[in-house]
């Protein structure tokens, strides 16, 4: 069962018998269609994902090295008013990211104005000082951001977390958009369903449209990947392919009086933009870790210097901080000089000794995360934990109150999904995609749902269980995905 009161997103609080009207054919689509036909085209899908290697490696699991992130056929849809909101809060909330960025590596105007405490930047890990001062081509710091959503109700959406270092899942996108396609054609006939497939062409404009002046006309971009035992590693190779553009390890890429050249069988090429999939911390053993095996040696004195582009750029990880996202509606408004369009879940911060307070007096009831935590590590989920879990983090929140945040558990919208009973709501959230580059900001009509395939559970993360749905956006007007589109990415 899902949450007591959870809001269905095809269902409603009605049921299969009485579904929102936007979805009536939806439901009736799923109420039609045998639960072993389902059954069987999921099946399907899933050999294919095998097949192909779209795989994620849970790290220090020896009983399950490489797995398939387990599919949904059921899709989730949004609306085409719901998404022209969501579309507008998301715009607002990337541009406020660049700017805090800009900002705190540069002037640090809202440090100055007492907007958020000094302290959670000079302290913050992922504040780096090896590129203070740096000014990014085209002053882009955030290219590739994916900001995760939550609902609980018809018109309640709430940000969850940024993620601006190198957030994943775009692949998994494409491909279960692919595998809905073929799979499932009839529901592309009945619904005009926006396209995703253009993703690898807005990523690889995105990246030519930021490299630095004075370079090549027609930009040389790579994706540098730390190597195939990266858990996203498919996800590298998958996007590189897409674009038509070189994957690359650091052992293919030196530096030489601050340019960066690619080595190839015919000689130095080289580098303007570079799409990293290597953590700040890793990059460059020059600028950062002295013992990194898969940095580039001298690839942050190119940087500075203007030679390269670098996305996502390096710094812009303490954009992720959960302690910096509690102020994410101040930062909004201190940026944009308006309103706060998709609002954060309230968060208690337990660094500060009344909210620390309250969260010790009701750890049973809320949600207690890392603030550089990701993947669904480090996190207490209250309702659902042990005694001796919920011990275990009122001594660590007592040890180092600043390492946390705490939120109350939401109920999470839920969608119809195939499990081994039959049809049951699962909880959902939702990561969608924003591309910046100098030409603006552009949200991809579709994005990443990932679904907790758990009895009751809130936790989606692969990494802990959960698996992934296609997400439509149904179109106002024109043509669906199947007449547009052909067969789709």
């Amino acid at each position: 069962m899902a949450a007591r009161g959870a809001f269905d997103e095809i269902w409603g609080h009605g049921g299969p018998a009485a579904p929102r009207a936007e979805f009536a054919a939806l439901s009736q689509w799923i109420a039609e269609t045998p639960a072993a036909e389902l059954q069987r085209r999921q099946q399907s899908a899933e050999a294919t994902f095998r097949q192909l290697g779209i795989t994620f490696a849970v790290y220090g699991d020896s009983d399950a090295a490489e797995r398939i992130i387990p599919f949904d056929i059921v899709p989730r849809v949004f609306l085409p008013d719901e998404w022209s909101r969501l579309s507008e809060g998301l715009e607002q909330r990337v541009l406020a990211i660049n700017a805090f960025l800009e900002d705190i590596y540069g002037e640090r105007r809202i440090l100055k104005e007492g907007v958020i405490p000094e302290e959670l930047i000079y302290l913050n890990d992922q504040f780096r000082p090896e590129v203070d001062g740096v000014r990014p081509p085209h002053g882009i710091w955030a290219h590739i951001c994916g900001i995760d959503l939550v609902r609980t109700g018809p018109d309640e959406f709430f940000v969850l977390e940024d993620n601006a270092r190198t957030p994943s899942g775009v692949s998994y996108m494409l491909e279960n958009r692919e595998a809905m396609i073929r799979l499932c054609p009839e529901l592309f006939r009945d619904f005009r369903v926006a396209p995703v497939d253009s993703y690898p062409d807005m990523l690889l404009q995105t990246m030519r449209s930021v490299a630095p002046g004075g370079g090549n006309a027609r930009p040389v971009c790579v994706v540098l990947t730390p190597g195939h035992f990266n858990s996203a590693y498919y996800e590298h190779s998958f996007l590189a392919d897409s674009m038509g553009i070189e994957l690359v390890e650091p052992v293919d890429i030196v530096v030489d009086d601050d340019v960066v050249y690619m080595q190839t069988i015919a000689g130095r090429v080289r580098v303007d933009v570079i799409y990293r999939r290597i953590d700040d911390d890793y990059l460059d053993p020059l600028a950062f870790r002295p013992d990194s095996m898969l940095g580039v040696p001298g690839l942050i004195a190119a940087y500075r210097a203007g030679n390269v582009a670098i996305i996502n750029a390096p710094g812009n990880g303490i954009a992720d901080d959960k302690a910096i996202y509690s102020y994410m509606p101040e930062i909004v408004r201190f940026y944009s000089g308006g309103e706060v369009k998709l609002p954060n879940v309230e968060t208690y911060r337990c660094r500060e000794p009344q909210a620390l307070k309250y969260v010790l007096d009701n750890l049973a009831d809320l949600v207690v995360k890392l603030v550089d935590g990701s993947g669904g590590y480090g996190m207490l989920v209250g309702p659902t934990a042990t005694k001796a879990q919920i011990e275990e983090f009122r001594a660590a929140l007592v040890a180092e109150p600043h390492r946390y945040i705490a939120q109350p558990t939401l109920a999470l919208s839920t969608v119809p999904t195939m499990v081994e009973a039959g049809l049951a709501p699962r909880h959902v959230d939702f990561r969608p995609f924003v591309l910046t580059g100098s030409e603006g900001v552009r949200v991809v009509p579709g994005g990443l749902t990932r679904v907790a395939l758990r009895e009751g559970s809130l936790v989606v993360n692969s990494s802990q269980g959960g698996g992934t749905k296609d997400s439509f956006v149904l179109l106002e007007n024109g043509p669906a995905q199947g007449q547009s589109q052909g067969q789709g990415a």
